[in-house]
């Protein structure tokens, strides 16, 4: 046990996801090694992704995946307090779609990103080629900014500089205060709509100086009377499941806060850091 016990990783993917090969026992089984106190499982559902080697990839198959986690967090009820979310990806032509999302409301937590810019993803070299790097960064944050104009059915945005993860030179030349109006204008509207963003430490897995968002973007959330805040590794396997978790009160609370959120029946509760 390695002393996690008053925080929570609400970021997380097993075998739903087209990207992970976990099954969510071994990711339960290793939250409950490390001793966190909640957990929340947000598999990926993004509408209209490429196929990838002519498959269909990131639809989750909604009502399977709420019967077995359903059935895991009986069974594990008294060794921690399993959530089940989705990460959802958002795009402002498939508004309408997204935000009819889950109409029973079975889902405790739904977690809103950006994957695909007009239906290519930074992850993949192509997204960098035609434009700079910086150009690349600022049609990303505007395409969020579309997207949270229109899509209204998510909790929190995640990873909400994500794009920087995989471009050319990773964050090396990243300078987030370039894009304070773009950046600004993304923040207030997420305020404006009682939204929250997490911080997820996964960009310093890939490599980056900080998490995704970086600090200064956390700071100016805060500033503008920002306070719902998500905790997530975005870990697809057991071994990455609260990833750097060892620094994250001490970061936030630099950046101003006192409290994270966990999300229940896509209700906030705050908890003292």
């Amino acid at each position: 046990m390695q002393g996690f016990e008053n925080l929570s990783d609400c970021h997380l993917h097993c075998h739903f996801s087209s990207d992970s090969e976990a099954s969510p026992e071994s990711m339960i089984d290793n939250a409950v090694r490390l001793g966190l106190s909640h957990i929340c499982f947000t598999d990926h559902n993004d509408y209209d992704y490429p196929k990838e080697d002519g498959k269909t990839v990131f639809l989750l198959d909604l009502d399977a995946y709420l019967e077995k986690i359903s059935v895991l967090k009986k069974i594990y009820k008294d060794k921690i307090d399993v959530r089940i979310g989705v990460e959802q990806g958002l795009q402002p032509h498939l508004c309408e779609q997204i935000n009819n999302y889950d109409p029973a409301h079975r889902l405790d937590f739904i977690i809103g990103s950006t994957h695909l810019v007009d239906g290519s993803d930074p992850y993949y070299p192509s997204f960098w080629e035609h434009h700079s790097p910086k150009e690349s960064i600022c049609t990303y944050f505007e395409n969020i900014y579309k997207s949270i104009c229109c899509c209204d059915n998510f909790d929190v945005y995640g990873h909400l500089d994500y794009v920087v993860r995989y471009a050319p030179k990773k964050d090396a030349d990243y300078q987030p205060a370039d894009y304070t109006d773009l950046l600004d204008m993304i923040l207030k509207k997420l305020i404006e709509n009682g939204k929250g963003i997490e911080i997820n430490t996964a960009g310093l897995r890939y490599g980056l100086k900080e998490a995704n968002p970086c600090c200064f973007i956390l700071k100016r959330y805060r500033e503008l009377g920002g306070e719902i805040l998500t905790t997530g590794s975005d870990a697809h396997k057991p071994q990455d499941m609260a990833f750097a978790f060892d620094i994250i009160v001490d970061l936030l609370k630099d950046c101003g806060f006192s409290y994270y959120t966990l999300f229940h029946q896509r209700k906030p509760e705050f908890i003292r850091l």
